[in-house]
């Protein structure tokens, strides 16, 4: 008898240190899935370069979602210096498609078979053939730079300025495909960095916070057009920039010289973005809901590299709908891939006196502009317009 009550007692606390081994593989599972969301990281290759026809000016790469899209688009090889534009599709078959460069590719040069395909067309302002100046504006992370596109001299409209904000894990250069439709309306554009993003400085944990501690950067951005001429202001997010930029709205103290909120492909509340990008990668639930129970708890949050606890609940700009008094833009593709338009549907069925929705469809994660340059430009000038940001002259 003793010996089975003793070995009784084994088994108990073998299982009870089994289930102390497994909460702890657990907790960091979920701490390691928080830490993802918050950790800024370069894009990983997500298709690849198959052959390169120099003197057709053609390149093959593997058949996606992405990269059998119409349009105009980038192509980033990796570890090869420079940005490959991209323009139509030629061809395709059941695993590749074949697109016409755009970018001269010499005879005998070599792309690295890894490759990030982009939305991203120009990769510095100086391909915008638009004057511009690099800027440095002080933050409360530091100074981060921009670039300032001035308007033109004789732009009515030259008072109300753009401040553009870009997305996760891009950098400022994302944006410049909108500079050209605001400098023809007239509008000087002023295109920001923000913490931890690789232009502006990093803050001592490096993470981001979703739009929680990087609206003040953009803030600091707003002080600096109103300082340096601006009367009026029209921010434009994209993506996590979208988040970034709800959260300047009602967070700023110069809300007064808010003209409008353009926002492209938004972020408009985290928590249904998460659950979906956790489903793609194949996470099942409980542990997208405690990954963000995770970050939203102060000591939690920290151990998963996040500088602040994460509020879910401010975040939600659907729950704060009434918050809103600024009119808003939404530009959002229905079959997004990233972001789901689920946010930006909700946000315009809940405040219809204030937000503009244009949806589209088969454009992707802010490549809206590469899908249909023309209706996108007539969406955004068109709300210009409506708005009496700018006469119809400048249209």
């Amino acid at each position: 008898m003793k010996s089975l009550r003793h070995a009784a007692t084994l088994l108990g606390v073998a299982a009870i240190g089994a289930a102390a081994v497994a909460a702890v593989a657990g907790a960091a599972v979920i701490l390691q899935i928080a830490r993802r969301v918050v950790t800024p990281a370069v894009r990983v290759a997500d298709t690849e370069v198959l052959a390169v026809d120099t003197g057709a000016q053609t390149i093959e790469l593997t058949r996606t979602p992405d990269t059998e899209l119409p349009g105009q688009y980038g192509l980033q090889t990796i570890g090869t210096p420079g940005y490959v534009k991209l323009g139509a599709v030629l061809s395709t078959t059941d695993d590749r498609v074949r697109r016409k460069l755009l970018t001269q590719i010499a005879p005998g040069a070599q792309l690295d078979r890894q490759a990030v395909f982009s939305g991203w067309y120009y990769s510095s302002p100086a391909e915008l053939h638009i004057d511009y100046e690099s800027v440095l504006i002080g933050t409360p992370a530091g100074p981060a730079p921009a670039w300032f596109f001035p308007a033109k001299a004789d732009a009515a409209a030259s008072t109300t300025w753009v401040i553009q904000v870009h997305g996760r894990g891009t950098t400022r250069s994302e944006t410049l495909r909108a500079v050209p439709v605001f400098h023809a309306a007239g509008m000087p554009v002023l295109v920001v960095s923000y913490r931890n993003d690789g232009d502006a400085p990093r803050t001592r944990g490096g993470a981001y916070a979703l739009g929680a501690a990087e609206w003040q950067d953009v803030d600091a951005a707003l002080t600096y057009a109103l300082r340096h001429g601006a009367e009026k202001v029209v921010l434009m997010g994209w993506s996590m920039g979208g988040a970034i930029a709800l959260q300047t709205v009602v967070s700023t103290t110069n809300r007064e010289a808010i003209a409008g909120v353009v926002l492209e492909s938004p972020v408009v509340e985290w928590r249904s973005v998460l659950r979906f990008q956790a489903q793609i990668s194949g996470m099942r639930d409980p542990l997208p809901r405690l990954a963000m129970d995770a970050l939203s708890m102060p000591w939690s949050a920290r151990l998963s590299g996040a500088e602040q606890a994460i509020p879910f609940d401010t975040l939600d700009m659907v729950a704060r709908a009434g918050e809103l008094t600024e009119p808003i833009l939404i530009l959002h593709s229905d079959d997004d891939g990233f972001v789901p338009s689920d946010g930006s549907h909700a946000l315009a069925a809940a405040r219809p006196d204030l937000v503009t929705l244009s949806v589209f469809t088969g454009a992707r994660h802010t490549k809206l502009w590469n899908y249909d340059q023309t209706r996108w430009v007539a969406a955004i000038t068109d709300w210009l317009s409506a708005q009496g940001i700018i006469g119809a002259s400048a249209r």
